[in-house]
């Protein structure tokens, strides 16, 4: 069965190498084409001044709830002497071939059949911001706090990411409503999803905002159950989902 988690949940979780432990879950990088992981950023204690690192999900052993730890199968000291990476900028393919070389694995995007040359782009306007080099590559903390918009208006914002593991994709956005329909969250599978336009900072989904209004409701304290899930997919009319 795969085990679903609130990113804001796993945030407060402790990472252990084979050796010891080596900081905190702070945020993660994902693909917004494909809606999977790429990288864990952790801020490490003591041991390495806090500077932060990039784990890949691969290398994730063990999800301990109980005692809130996630075992990864790297050391101390191989973490220790990755390529440092300045996450107040956005991760350069640079860096990542970097890391790869390093680790040498071989770079997830060898593999990815959609994987192309991005096309060249016009210079932007005056006062539009500018592309990221990697515009599918996002930040949960920038992504965090985007508009929703529906096919007939918006509908609140991103709350939070609900990851799933082994693969660690994700699977669902959570969405905060506050401004529209106060106090209600709701679920939308990332399938949904036709859009995320990093310049104006919104998600847009191929739905009503009749059909969303009408939503079970989620609420974040709850597990998200079989049953929950099944009357999700009914509601939206997509049946039960695959597991």
């Amino acid at each position: 069965m795969r085990e679903p988690h609130r990113l804001i949940d796993l945030t407060a979780y402790a990472l252990s190498a084979t050796d010891g432990e080596i900081g905190e879950l702070e945020q993660i990088y994902f693909d917004d084409r494909q809606w999977i992981v790429r990288y864990f950023v952790v801020r490490t204690g003591g041991w390495l001044l806090g500077r932060r690192v990039l784990i890949v999900p691969s290398v994730i052993k063990d999800v301990d709830n109980e005692t809130k730890t996630i075992a990864i199968d790297l050391s101390r000291e191989q973490i220790e002497h990755s390529p440092p990476v300045n996450t107040d900028k956005p991760v350069s393919k640079h860096y990542e071939q970097a890391y790869f070389r390093y680790y040498g694995w071989k770079p997830y995007w060898t593999g990815d059949l959609m994987q192309v040359a991005e096309p060249h782009l016009p210079e932007p306007a005056a006062g539009r911001p500018e592309e990221p080099e990697h515009p599918n590559l996002r930040s949960s903390d920038a992504v965090r706090n985007y508009g929703i918009r529906a096919r007939d208006g918006e509908i609140g914002q991103v709350a939070d990411f609900i990851l799933e593991e082994p693969d660690w994709t994700i699977r669902y956005l959570e969405v905060d409503t506050r401004k529209w329909l106060p106090g209600k969250h709701i679920l939308l599978e990332t399938s949904w999803v036709e859009q995320v336009e990093w310049d104006v900072q919104q998600v847009s989904v191929d739905l009503s905002r009749e059909t969303i209004e009408t939503a079970p409701p989620y609420d974040p304290s709850k597990v998200i159950d079989r049953e929950y899930q099944v009357a999700l997919y009914k509601h939206y009319g997509t049946g039960a989902g695959n597991d």
